[in-house]
């Protein structure tokens, strides 16, 4: 694991904390941090995160970070103990609505072929 990719980690879980801990704005919904990807020189970090809720939610803890960036990213620097504290963006990952939705396809899929199938005890009329 590279110096950045340690460092990413780190942060990921750093943020987590801090949300969750430090962190009191009633607009902040229950939110997972997903991702961290930091530059070569660990001078910049977006932070992806998703939350449960609808886009209300999105919206309301989105402007949460944006009015915390200075805070999260003063505790980051005091916490890892980094020659620069990063400078931090948050960005939301809708991956695992994407993911659940396809699945719901791929199930309606499953189910409609499951019906279009030959019951058993049925012969079917072609000849092979």
């Amino acid at each position: 694991m590279s110096r950045q990719d340690k460092v990413a980690e780190a942060i990921r879980q750093e943020v987590s904390v801090i949300i969750h801990d430090k962190l009191k704005d009633p607009r902040v919904g229950f939110v997972t941090i997903t991702n961290v990807e930091i530059t070569h020189d660990l001078r910049f970090a977006k932070i992806f995160f998703s939350v449960l809720g609808n886009e209300e939610a999105y919206k309301k803890t989105k402007l949460a970070f944006d009015s915390s960036l200075g805070f999260i990213r003063k505790l980051i620097a005091q916490r890892l103990n980094l020659r620069f504290a990063p400078e931090i963006a948050f960005y939301e990952d809708r991956s695992s609505e994407y993911s659940v939705r396809i699945e719901e396809i791929l199930n309606q899929i499953k189910e409609h072929n499951e019906q279009d199938k030959p019951k058993k005890g049925f012969r079917s009329n072609k000849k092979t």
